[in-house]
């Protein structure tokens, strides 16, 4: 067996000890005789299961018994609507701070619902940096700031978390939720799309602060009302079990690595080889984001010219380097170095570019 050196933006590489325990698994999940899929979601050890990914969430992040975990499907995506939906109250306002394409997709939903401020980093319609902090103006009126954490296609990523005047701050931390740690007195709700750093697609983590939920409608579908959720432990409705337990198992491997502490040391060496090879380069790879604001989950460069960019995704993935295309949307490569990315294969993804280089400098 092969296993590639994977750079996937999202659905990424999973933990390969989480993939072989869920080989091992796949037939007879704790003695039942029965795939983790086939289970009843009502069953005592499925139930298990479910709290004890909770469990694990709060604890690895730090997080107290005010803390509610949610599972969610529809992707972070559909948390845009559902979050004015729940939290934005008739004739209200929001902040958002727009730092990247996703940001944006959140803005143009929450628009359906109310009045929505924008704080942007956006020039000549790209984004190469973070907002600084004293260009955030908070609206005295606004019932919550929303930001994104860090940005897929544009490589940056918030190195500091914002002030915002007493309100309350929710975060979409899909690309980099538990690869460093979080200091959660900033927040009221954090959500994540499991994807990238969590398992595989199809559920999407939410924490939220107990006062923040209790301020949520009442007068919603079930289906879309995050208090309908918690209030059934997020079983109103089959969740996507297996995206759970893979889950489940992905939070225990993080604990093995030490947590967020642990997480963060990797990610911080990960970034610093990919990084200091492309600013030897002589310009020949080339990073637009401004330093302070690196992403050191999404690496971004562009080549002299596109037809070498061509070249060098086609040349990569003959070398078992998968994944480094980077976003229609901007083009050039993007390395995704998520949580499940182990040091040598940057280190062997380095030697590769050197190698690119002195072959076609």
């Amino acid at each position: 067996m092969k296993r590639a050196i994977n750079f996937n933006a999202g659905p990424a590489a999973i933990p390969q000890e989480v993939l072989e325990k869920a080989q091992a698994e796949m037939l007879d999940w704790k003695g039942t005789g029965m795939s983790v899929m086939e289970v009843s979601h009502r069953s005592k050890e499925y139930e298990e299961l479910h709290n004890h990914a909770q469990s694990s969430f709060r604890e690895i992040a730090g997080m107290g018994g005010e803390w509610k975990v949610i599972f969610l499907q529809g992707g972070a995506s559909t948390q845009f609507p559902l979050i004015p939906m729940n939290f934005l109250p008739e004739g209200g306002c929001a902040d958002y701070l727009v730092t990247g394409h996703w940001s944006k997709s959140a803005v143009k939903e929450a628009k359906r619902f109310g009045k929505i401020n924008v704080r942007t980093s956006e020039a000549d319609g790209v984004f190469r940096r973070i907002l600084k902090q004293s260009e955030i103006e908070i609206d005295p009126q606004a019932a919550y700031v929303h930001m994104t954490s860090n940005n897929t296609i544009f490589g940056t990523q918030w190195q500091y978390w914002p002030e915002v005047a007493g309100k309350s701050l929710i975060a979409d931390m899909s690309s980099d939720i538990f690869s460093r740690p979080i200091d959660v007195s900033k927040f009221a709700c954090i959500y994540a799309g499991a994807q990238k750093n969590l398992g595989p697609s199809g559920v999407v983590a939410m924490a939220v602060r107990e006062d923040f939920l209790a301020r949520a409608k009442e007068d919603l579908s079930s289906m879309f009302s995050y208090k309908v959720q918690q209030a059934n432990n997020s079983l109103y409705n089959t969740p996507p079990c297996f995206s759970i337990y893979i889950l489940d198992l992905t939070l225990e491997w993080i604990k093995k690595q030490g947590g967020l502490q642990g997480m963060q040391k990797v990610n911080d060496e990960k970034a610093r080889v990919l990084y200091e090879e492309i600013d030897s380069s002589g310009g020949y790879y080339n990073n637009p984001v401004e330093k302070a604001d690196r992403s050191k989950m999404n690496v971004v460069f562009r080549l002299p010219n596109e037809e070498l960019e061509e070249k060098f995704v086609k040349e990569a993935k003959a070398a078992g380097i998968i994944g480094v295309k980077g976003h229609r949307s901007v083009g050039g490569i993007r390395f995704s170095i998520y949580n499940a990315n182990l040091v040598d294969n940057v280190k062997k993804s380095v030697d590769f570019m050197k190698d690119f280089q002195k072959r076609n400098g």
